[in-house]
């Protein structure tokens, strides 16, 4: 079975891409492609995970746990998502560095689905508002020991894959910049889903209602009713064109409040990520979809 893992990040999507893949449900598991409901398997994978800690697993165990979440649906493709994959938020900038059990992670779902085909999807955001958000609802304690042992300017997402690589090379990586969704939206769906990039899906444009103003979608729709027939990169200048006339405002300026951070830190850390993003590129494994 071809497995797909969404690991979030945190504070990218919000369960977004989840929700617009379980409008397509029916559709897809006619295809053979399962999108189980998410309060079925993230309670099991956490139980499978923790007894993994104790020791190998069982034999079988693979099977019970693969019917159990599909409960007798068939496929050959199941996409799983869940931003905790990697553990919970609090521990996203642990040690230093951003999710480091993510590797021990992977390799544990390496075992526990073997022989399966696995392969890992997950968003990835300018460090700049990465900190801030995933350290929202911290306390004043919690943020300043968090700050205390991260160098801002050392955070790097290749580094992260590159981790993740080190120990299972064989698992393929796909990943985004979270800023770029509203352009790429329809394509990540897709690709998540296993669906050619021609394919109809019902929230397609999901995220846009969002940040656009409802002004903006019917004029967007309107126009796209009119022009039917546009590329994939004809569609994103339109998107790109739209957003810049009717983006929410409140919806796409994002608050930076952390102690001791000042303008400058903040372009150095963007700046850094724009770098990165050609390092993570370069990485054997991994697709980066761009706008």
């Amino acid at each position: 079975m071809n497995i797909i893992f969404h690991a979030g990040a945190h504070c990218t999507d919000d369960d977004r891409l989840l929700k617009c893949l379980l409008r397509n449900k029916e559709d897809l598991s006619q295809r053979g492609i399962a999108v189980p409901g998410p309060g079925k398997y993230r309670p099991l994978l956490k139980e499978a995970f923790q007894a993994l800690e104790a020791g190998p697993a069982a034999p079988g165990a693979r099977d019970v746990l693969v019917d159990a979440i599909l409960d007798e649906e068939i496929a050959d493709r199941m996409v799983l998502s869940n931003s905790h994959f990697f553990g919970s938020q609090r521990y996203a900038l642990d040690h230093g560095m951003l999710y480091p059990d993510a590797p021990d992670r992977v390799e544990k779902m390496c075992e526990l689905f073997e022989g399966d085909q696995i392969e890992l999807y997950m968003a990835i955001r300018d460090p700049a508002t990465f900190l801030p958000a995933a350290l929202q609802k911290a306390s004043e304690q919690r943020i300043a020991e968090t700050l205390g042992v991260i160098d801002p300017q050392d955070l790097r997402w290749s580094d992260l894959f590159r981790r993740i690589r080190d120990v299972a090379p064989e698992v393929k990586i796909t990943t985004w910049c979270n800023e770029d969704l509203p352009l790429i939206w329809g394509e990540v769906v897709r690709r998540l889903a296993g669906l050619p990039m021609d394919e109809k899906i019902s929230g397609s444009f999901d995220l846009l209602t969002e940040i656009m103003s409802k002004e903006g979608m019917q004029r967007f729709r309107a126009y796209l009713h009119q022009n039917p027939v546009l590329t994939e990169e004809q569609r994103r200048r339109v998107i790109t064109a739209f957003l810049d006339k009717y983006a929410i405002e409140d919806e796409i300026v994002e608050e930076l409040d952390l102690p001791g951070w000042d303008d400058a830190l903040v372009e150095e850390m963007s700046e850094l990520y724009d770098t990165d993003l050609d390092a993570i590129s370069d990485i054997p494994g991994v697709r980066m979809i761009l706008p």
